[in-house]
């Protein structure tokens, strides 16, 4: 069982071998949907050119050597050189019932299961979580679950800030204030004073000095200073356990790797740096010149490792990161789920780690993605100036979801209240995973709480208006799923051509690191859906034909289900 897309390939690339010579057979054959048929190949234009005969030819070269008869009902070719693909409709038929019987819905697993570390959210200590923090949260959450799903081993990282010289200002304005002793201090509060603390840090010498003396006390283990950095992160792990809770993701107490617990070996980052002779001192910083990188000048960019002053700082504390990840946890792959004005750094510190034999045959990624904007095209913010707090985004989400919800007004109260919670966290996690991973987008909220176009709202909807068709006719959704799928109309024909997709969605988003691809799918799913339902009465028809569309029904919603649940978005019963 595979899906259409991957076998068409297999077969052009045995078609390539026996037409051109086995040099040939790894070319990609550039498979895409079509309107002149299910698929179209476009591999012969850019082939010609490196063969030196004409596009069409090469078209008609492979054409003659490629065996699909079991597949398709025709092969033509058009044009300069289109390979133009129509399955055959018993096949997709046979195929459909296939995926309905299979648990995984026809998504495979990893044939080479990798042990993958996901570092993902990496909130900071003492600071209230913002919305730059949900593309991180959401992002990662999304690719955990898609790598888990395909039978890799996922290791979720919460990176926390929780370290270095930050502590050092706001421990000791808490002590200036008299705030030390305080069991009342929120994270909000700690917000609050740590703009304060970073005010006068900026302003007073002798503050500045004595905030500094605090970071030496801190990580030299002084007894105080522990015990206020202690409540601290007890307060602020409370704020971001609430966060996830209410976005429901996976990152739990268990997945936390604070900046803290690497403190220990960071000299023995260095001196490992220094032993293998890739240290070199400069004002006074000990620093590595990976080859590759340089400034505008034209001058070798360092990463520095250890400043002035004797200290360490985010590159020595990534470095730490990944020897622990490689060594301690077996990892084979690393992902960083971080912004992208973040892109320099992480290339330079992967680059050190495979001159310093930290990485070897490991790979390491970088998830970049961009910005959330207001209306205005700047970074989404308060009017204030100031980042729009996590809670306040969370809140006017599920007030506008519960309004939405009120105005279609088939929900008693206490039901509303939950739908509108799940509805409000779909809608945010959707419209942010629907972009591409590495664009900015304008933040839009009538657009992310429609219930008509690529939205979570949309998807979640079309899963509960599948669910009430079983409702009326009495029948469960599992009771369907067994009988033969027929495919004698055309919607019934491009709806179960559709569902044979849903494991290339899948396996693209591993291979890419990019949710987006699995939002277009259920898009063009539901959408199909929509086509299929208006064009086939379901409930209406009879004998195997009502059988075969209550399967089409049934497969539908298991795989919108299965596709928004490796998102990270629940759907309720009704709406």
């Amino acid at each position: 069982m595979a899906d259409p897309k991957t076998l068409l390939s297999t077969r052009f690339r045995a078609a390539l071998e026996a037409a051109f010579g086995e040099e040939w057979a790894d070319t990609d054959p550039l498979i895409r949907p079509s309107s002149f048929g299910d698929y179209q190949a476009n591999l012969a234009m850019s082939l010609a050119k490196r063969l030196r005969r004409p596009p069409r030819e090469v078209a008609e070269a492979l054409a003659g050597q490629l065996e699909v008869g079991d597949l398709c009902e025709s092969v033509e070719v058009s044009g300069p050189g289109f390979i133009n693909l129509t399955l055959r409709a018993g096949w997709i038929a046979e195929e459909a019932t296939l995926v309905a019987s299979d648990d995984r819905l026809g998504v495979p697993l990893a044939a080479e299961p990798q042990v993958t570390v996901v570092d993902y959210s990496a909130p900071n200590v003492a600071k209230e979580m913002h919305v730059g923090h949900l593309r991180s949260t959401v992002i990662g959450d999304a690719l955990a679950r898609v790598l888990g799903f395909l039978g890799n081993r996922v290791i979720r990282q919460n990176h926390l800030g929780d370290w270095g010289a930050p502590f050092g200002m706001l421990i000791e304005h808490l002590i200036d204030i008299g705030a030390a002793d305080s069991a009342k201090l929120t994270v909000r509060d700690l917000n609050l004073f740590y703009q304060q603390a970073r005010e006068k840090f900026d302003g007073d010498p002798d503050f500045a000095e004595r905030a500094r003396r605090r970071v030496v006390e801190l990580q030299a283990g002084d007894e105080t200073t522990l015990r206020l950095w202690r409540m601290l992160v007890d307060e602020s792990l409370r704020h971001f356990r609430a966060i996830y809770d209410r976005l429901g993701v996976l990152l739990t107490d268990d997945d936390l790797d604070p900046e803290s617990s690497y403190n220990p070996e960071l000299p023995g980052i260095v001196a490992e740096l220094s032993e293998k002779g890739l240290l070199r001192e400069s004002q006074g910083a000990l620093c590595v010149f990976p080859p590759g990188f340089t400034g505008r000048d034209g001058e070798p960019l360092p990463l520095i490792v250890r400043n002035s002053m004797g200290g360490y700082n985010y590159a020595t504390t990534d470095l730490a990161a990944v020897r622990r990840r490689v060594d301690e946890f077996g990892a084979t792959h690393l992902v960083y789920v971080v912004g992208a004005p973040q892109a320099l750094h992480f290339a330079m510190v992967f680059e050190t780690c495979c001159m310093a034999g930290w990485l070897r045959d490991q790979r390491a990624e970088h998830a970049a993605f961009g910005s959330i904007l207001g209306t205005d095209g700047k970074m989404l913010r308060t009017r204030s100036g100031d980042p729009t707090k996590m809670v306040d985004l969370l809140d006017e989400a599920e007030v506008r979801a519960a309004k939405v919800i009120e105005d279609r007004g088939e929900l008693d109260p206490e039901e509303r209240v939950r739908v509108a919670h799940t509805v409000a966290m779909g809608a945010l996690k959707y419209f942010d995973l629907s972009f591409q991973r590495e664009r900015d987008y304008v933040f839009d909220w009538d657009r992310m709480l429609a219930f008509d176009g690529n939205t979570g709202a949309y998807l979640q909807y079309a899963v509960t208006r599948i669910r009430s068709i079983f409702r009326r006719g009495g029948i469960a959704v599992e009771d369907a799923a067994g009988a033969p799928i027929l495919v004698s109309e055309p919607a019934e024909r491009a709806l179960a051509l559709k569902l044979l997709g849903l494991g290339e969605a899948v396996e693209s988003v591993a291979a890419t690191l990019e949710p987006h691809r699995l939002t277009t799918y259920l898009f063009e799913l539901a959408s199909a859906f929509t086509d299929f339902f208006e064009a086939c009465p379901v409930l209406q028809s009879e004998g195997a034909v009502r059988e075969s569309r209550l399967a089409l029904c049934a497969l539908t919603v298991r795989a919108l289900t299965l596709g928004l649940d490796l998102l990270g978005i629940r759907v309720p019963e009704r709406m």
